[in-house]
C-alpha cells in the first residue's frame, strides 16, 4: 500500500548477518567475498602443510638436500671429461658441432683447454677431476647425468627454471611442491628451508624458493648461519617462555571461542596452527642449527676447522641436522649471487668454488651414510646450466644450457653410473637428453611423488611442477 503523507514509510528491510564473512559475501555484489577468499586462501594451506602425508609411490627417500652451485659450474672441468677440447685447443669448434647462441651472441671463439687431471674412482671407475677429489671418493654413490638441458641463457631466467620449472617468474619452487605434496614431517620446523653461504641472494631473489600461485605456507624459510636462525622469531628478552606461552594460550582461547560459532572454518584453524608452529619454532629452531653440539670429529669432517670450507660446511652440517628432525626439503646455495659465473679467469674462480665445497659435500655424503640417513635422503648437486668449451675473454667460459651435468646420490638412487652424454666437446646433450622438466620429474619420483598426479588447481586449471611435461629419467633408481 502506498503510504499517505501522514504515515511514515516502513523501515528499510535489512537481512541479518551471522558473521563478517556473511557480510562480505552479501555486500558490494559479493566482491567483498572475493577479496576475503583471496586473503584466506593464502592461509588455507597452513594446517595441511603441517601434517605429514604419504606420497604416491613407496620410496626410501623422505627428504631432499639440493646443493645448488649458483652461477653455473663447468661440467667439462668437473664430471664430464672431453679430451677433444684439449686436442684441438686454440682452434674453432668443428663445423659438425651446431653453433649456439650465448649471452654474448653466436660464439666463434677458439676452444679453451682444461687444465684438469682426471682420476677414476671406486669400483665403478667414475671419472672425476682434481677439483673434486674428496667427492670423487664417493663415486660409487653418484648417479651422474651428463645430458641435462635447460632453456634460459641468462642467470635470472635459468636459476628460476631450475628452481620452478619455468624461465618466467610466478610458479612454485620445487621445494614448495614437495612441501605441498608431502607436508611436514616435523612438528617444530618448516618443511622447506633455504641456506645461503653469504649475504647475497641468488638471481631472482626470494622468488626462487617462493610459492608462486600456491599459499605462502609452502614457501622456503631462510635460515641464517649466525644468531637466531629466523629473523623476528625470538620474543623480546623481557618476555620469558612462560609469559609467551600464556599469551599464546590466551590468543588461542579467543580464536577457539570465535571458531566455536563457525564450525568447519578451516582457515581459522589453519591460523591457530600457524601460531602454534611459530611458538614451537622459537624453542626448537635455535637447537636445530646449534652445531656446537656436534663432536670435533664431525665438525672436522665438514671442514669447519678451515676458514675456506667452513661457510658451506656449516650449511651442509645444518642440512644433516634438519634432515634428522624431519625437514622435507633443504636447499643450499654455494656462491650465492652467481659466484660460479666464470666468463673470465675460470681457473681462479672454479678453483676457489670447488675448494669451498669439495670437503663439505664429501663430508655430508659420508655423515649421512654412517648415520643410516643416506637411503632416506636424496642429495642433488648442480647449477642452472654448464659452460661452453670455447673461451671467453681468453681465459673464461660462457653459459651453456644445451648440455651440462648434474648428479644425484642416496634416496634409492643407483650410484656408480653415468646417464646420457654430450658431444665430443661438451656442447650439446646428444644421448638421453634430460630437460629440466625430466630432472624435476625424477627428483619428485625419488621422494615418492608422481609429477603427473601432483596437481594444484588454479582457477580450474590443473598445474603441475613439471609444467605438464617431463618424464622420469630411466635407470636412475636402483
Amino acid at each position: 500500500m502506498r503510504p499517505t503523507p501522514n504515515t511514515p514509510p516502513p523501515p528499510p528491510h535489512h537481512e541479518s548477518t551471522n558473521s563478517r564473512r556473511d557480510f562480505l559475501l552479501r555486500s558490494g555484489a559479493g566482491f567483498g567475498g572475493l577479496a576475503l577468499g583471496a586473503l584466506m586462501a593464502s592461509e588455507s594451506g597452513a594446517a595441511e602443510s603441517m601434517v605429514a602425508r604419504s606420497g604416491h609411490n613407496r620410496t626410501p627417500a623422505r627428504s631432499v638436500i639440493f646443493l645448488f652451485m649458483d652461477g653455473g659450474p663447468s661440467h667439462i672441468d668437473t664430471f664430464d671429461p672431453k679430451p677433444e677440447v684439449n686436442r684441438l685447443a686454440g682452434k674453432s669448434l668443428p663445423e659438425s658441432i651446431e653453433r649456439v647462441i650465448t649471452p654474448m651472441g653466436v660464439s666463434e671463439n677458439p676452444l679453451l683447454p682444461t687444465r684438469r687431471r682426471w682420476q677414476r674412482y671406486g669400483e665403478s671407475g667414475l671419472p672425476v677431476s682434481d677439483w673434486y677429489p674428496n667427492v670423487g671418493r664417493h663415486a660409487d654413490k653418484l648417479c651422474v647425468i651428463r645430458s641435462c638441458r635447460a632453456d634460459g641463457l641468462n642467470h635470472v631466467g635459468s636459476v628460476c627454471q631450475m628452481n620452478t620449472g619455468s624461465i618466467l617468474a610466478g610458479r612454485p619452487s620445487l621445494g614448495a611442491w614437495v612441501a605441498y605434496g608431502l607436508g611436514s614431517a616435523s612438528r617444530n620446523l618448516p618443511g622447506f628451508v633455504v641456506l645461503l653461504d653469504n649475504d647475497r641472494e641468488p638471481p631472482g631473489g626470494t622468488r626462487v624458493w617462493g610459492t608462486g600461485f600456491m599459499p605462502a605456507t609452502f614457501q622456503g624459510t631462510r635460515f641464517r648461519q649466525d644468531g637466531t636462525p629466523i629473523l623476528h622469531l625470538a620474543p623480546p628478552k623481557s618476555i620469558g617462555p612462560r609469559r609467551q606461552r600464556g599469551k599464546l594460550d590466551f590468543l588461542s582461547r579467543l580464536n577457539r571461542r570465535h571458531l566455536a560459532a563457525r564450525r568447519g572454518d578451516d582457515e581459522l584453524e589453519a591460523r591457530i596452527a600457524a601460531y602454534e608452529l611459530a611458538f614451537r619454532m622459537q624453542s626448537h629452531a635455535p637447537e636445530a642449527v646449534d652445531i656446537a653440539q656436534e663432536t670435533a670429529a664431525t665438525r672436522s669432517l665438514y671442514g669447519l676447522d678451515d676458514k675456506t670450507t667452513a661457510p658451506f660446511g656449516r650449511n651442509c652440517l645444518m642440512a644433516r641436522r634438519l634432515v634428522e628432525r624431519g625437514v622435507r626439503f633443504i636447499q643450499l646455495y654455494s656462491g650465492s649471487g652467481s659466484k660460479w659465473d666464470a666468463h673470465s679467469k675460470i681457473e681462479q674462480n672454479h678453483t676457489a668454488r670447488c675448494r669451498e665445497t669439495d670437503v663439505p659435500v664429501a663430508g655430508l655424503l659420508a655423515d649421512l651414510e654412517q648415520r643410516g640417513l643416506l637411503d632416506e635422503t636424496l642429495v642433488i648437486w648442480g647449477g642452472e646450466f654448464g659452460r661452453t668449451p670455447m673461451s671467453e675473454k681468453g681465459d673464461g667460459r660462457d653459459h651453456n644450457p644445451y648440455g651440462f651435468t648434474m648428479w644425484m646420490a642416496g634416496g634409492g638412487v643407483r650410484g656408480g653410473q653415468v646417464i646420457g652424454s654430450t658431444d665430443d666437446f661438451g656442447m650439446h646433450a646428444v644421448d638421453s637428453p634430460a630437460h629440466v622438466h625430466d630432472l624435476h620429474a625424477t627428483f619428485l619420483h625419488a621422494i615418492g611423488l608422481d609429477h603427473q598426479k601432483l596437481v594444484y588447481h588454479l582457477q580450474g586449471r590443473p598445474e603441475r611442477a613439471t609444467v605438464n611435461e617431463g618424464e622420469v629419467i630411466a635407470g636412475v633408481m636402483a
